[in-house]
């Protein structure tokens, strides 16, 4: 798979296009034009811009009040302020006031690996899919955010749009379109799913064809929009059997709680929740490595499909199996 532009310089890319043919359009930063690259919009567009300082809580406040007037604000700033500095704004100004107002979280999970806890943002999911009102979005590839940035420039309901800092790469050929909240079949397969979001598509992928060179068909599910989140597309994937869900996210509260729920409520199925741990800050370093630490990555995917696989092949049954506690949040933890 070849690289594209990182999730954030395409957003803001299309993001200038766009604003190119409304003057409506305005975007506003907390001191982040840098961290996510606005310095294009910026250049080309300097009146439909509004740098507001590090004051994220203002910086919503001002978009709701620009929203209100007929404007189409973007607030792009990092994702750690967004769903913790800007919570209360977000919940009451922007999705409990129906404001118009989409915002570009960069940097999101734990793409600023080395600063550690401060600066990573893994409850922003769970926080964000329990405010009514508000949609939760997180693309994976280039296309796949410029094609998102027009489908939310068509709506005016509010959108939180997760991305991280790397270039990604390509999952989808340009000019491949997409709903929100519809989930894709990125791979087919008939022996088990994996429901992949964000940046954890790609090793998803990584992980199909790893498993299909031993003879494993897995589907893989891009779950790009997880407020509203695609149940039938779930309900779809375990009629497959088991399940392994990959997230850049807290183990509570995620992509995987909602096909837990999802899936417990209509047809159980053996599962596995592959995320970052619930009980203990993330280790600290390149998200490569934090990645690879917590089995997030290609190998750690097909480690997961495998030992469900085996599992099933042995007895019909998932056993939980004991797990030292940094690697608990890996499967069903005890």
């Amino acid at each position: 798979m070849e690289k594209g532009l990182s999730c954030r310089e395409a957003f803001c890319a299309e993001l200038t296009e766009l604003g190119k043919q409304n003057p409506d359009i305005v975007a506003l930063t907390s001191d982040a034009k840098g961290s996510t690259a606005l310095g294009v919009f910026t250049e080309a567009l300097p009146a439909q811009f509004v740098e507001v300082g590090i004051a994220e809580q203002n910086e919503i406040g001002m978009a709701a009040g620009l929203a209100a007037v007929g404007k189409k604000p973007y607030v792009c700033a990092p994702a750690s302020f967004m769903s913790a500095r800007a919570l209360e704004q977000i919940k009451v100004d922007v999705a409990y006031s129906r404001m118009n107002v989409k915002i570009l979280a960069v940097s999101g999970g734990i793409s600023y690996g080395a600063l550690g806890a401060s600066h990573h943002s893994t409850h922003d999911i769970a926080v964000f899919r329990a405010i009514p009102g508000i949609q939760v979005i997180l693309p994976c590839d280039e296309v796949q955010t410029r094609a998102l940035v027009r489908e939310l420039d068509k709506s005016s309901v509010p959108a939180y749009v997760r991305v991280g800092k790397a270039a990604m790469p390509n999952i989808y050929k340009p000019g491949t379109t997409f709903e929100i909240g519809k989930a894709v079949e990125v791979r087919e397969g008939k022996d088990i799913t994996v429901i992949a979001c964000g940046e954890m598509v790609a090793p998803a992928v990584e992980a199909h064809d790893a498993l299909r060179a031993e003879g494993v068909s897995a589907r893989v599910l891009d779950m790009h929009t997880l407020s509203p989140i695609d149940v039938d597309a779930i309900l779809r994937a375990a009629e497959t059997g088991p399940i392994v869900t990959v997230e850049e996210h807290n183990v509570n509260g995620g992509l995987g709680a909602a096909v837990a729920r999802i899936v417990c409520t209509h047809k159980p199925v053996a599962m596995r929740t592959l995320a970052l741990p619930g009980d203990e800050n993330v280790i600290a370093g390149p998200s490569p490595d934090v990645f690879k630490h917590y089995g997030l990555d290609r190998d750690g995917i097909a480690a997961a499909a495998r030992e469900l696989l085996k599992a099933r092949q042995t007895d019909g049954q998932i056993r939980p199996q004991y797990r030292p506690k940094h690697l608990r949040h890996q499967g069903n933890p005890l």
